[in-house]
Order: structure tokens, then C-alpha cells, then sequence
């Protein structure tokens, strides 16, 4: 999922952002969770998710003070992807998308699981965890038609034709 955020993106609206494979912003968006000065917790993935981003001094802020971040600071971190002027955001998500379209879907699918599975995990246990077939995409592209095309339109010298299986 890529989120395309343009002007301020708190509370629910940065914690949906914060569920995106990829954050593309404009220059002028801001990023805050506020809602301990509501009396409330940013329970939809903010107090989850940003702890895996950020050092643990900028995100006690964020989520203790309402701090808010803008677009150059979230991109020096890595929270965003892009940052673009507010004309060319669509584009910008746009052209992404379409960069994510020319990869091979199940691949996709694979890289993803992989990646959430044994993000936090030792290398050498995340090897062991990917081989041990408790993964449902990984199997699937190592047999796929997918996994044929690829290297046969690199050898072609042509673009590949993904069917997603």
C-alpha cells in the first residue's frame, strides 16, 4: 500500500500512513500523534508501529508531548519515502505504484511475508525460519511460472509478462 499524504496527517490519519509498505509526502505535510493531550491512546498502530522506526527519545515525544514532525525531518529519519511538492504528489505516488507493478507480483507477496516474519530475528534464525516452510508465498514463487519469466526476459532482453503464479 503506498499512502500519499499532503498537508497534516495526525493521530488516525498518521497511523493508517504508518500501515503503508510506502509513505510518499508533500513539502508541506506534518505528522503528530496527539492523542495523550486527548486523554486517549493511538492505539491503531502509532504507539506500535513508531517504536520500530525511530530512536526511543523522538518517539517517547511524539507519543507523551503530541510533537509534531514535518515532511524533511520524517524523510531524515526514514519514515517517508518521498518528499515532493504538493503538485507532483500524485505523480509521485503514481510513478511509484507503477514501479511496484513492473515487479513480479507473488514476489511482492513473498518479499513482504518474508520481511514482517523475521524482521526482528537473528539472520541466521530468520534463514532457518524461511526454509522451515512455515511461510505460505515463499514455496509458492520458488515453483511459480513467475520465477521462469523473470530470468527468461532478462536472457530475452525484453520485459517480463507476470501472471502471478
Amino acid at each position: 500500500m503506498i499512502a500519499a499524504v499532503n498537508g497534516y496527517a495526525f493521530g488516525g490519519g498518521f497511523e493508517l500512513a504508518l500501515a503503508a509498505d510506502f509513505i510518499v509526502c508533500a513539502d508541506n505535510a506534518s505528522f503528530a500523534l496527539p492523542e495523550a493531550k486527548l486523554g486517549i491512546v493511538p492505539d491503531s498502530g502509532g504507539v506500535l508501529r513508531l517504536p520500530k522506526l525511530l530512536p526511543p527519545a523522538i518517539v517517547n515525544e511524539m507519543l507523551m508531548t503530541g510533537r509534531r514532525m514535518d515532511a524533511e525531518e520524517a524523510l531524515r529519519w526514514g519514515i517517508v519515502n518521498r518528499v515532493v511538492s504538493q503538485q507532483a504528489l500524485m505523480d509521485s505516488a503514481r510513478e511509484l505504484a507503477q514501479q511496484l507493478v513492473n515487479s513480479a507480483p507473488l514476489a511482492i507477496a513473498a518479499l513482504k511475508e518474508i520481511y514482517r516474519a523475521t524482521s526482528e530475528m537473528p539472520v541466521e534464525e530468520g534463514y532457518r525460519y524461511i526454509r522451515n516452510g512455515a511461510l505460505k508465498h515463499y514455496p509458492s514463487v520458488l515453483h511459480s511460472e513467475d520465477a521462469l519469466e523473470g530470468p527468461q526476459a532478462f536472457a530475452e532482453k525484453r520485459d517480463p509478462v507476470w501472471k502471478g503464479r
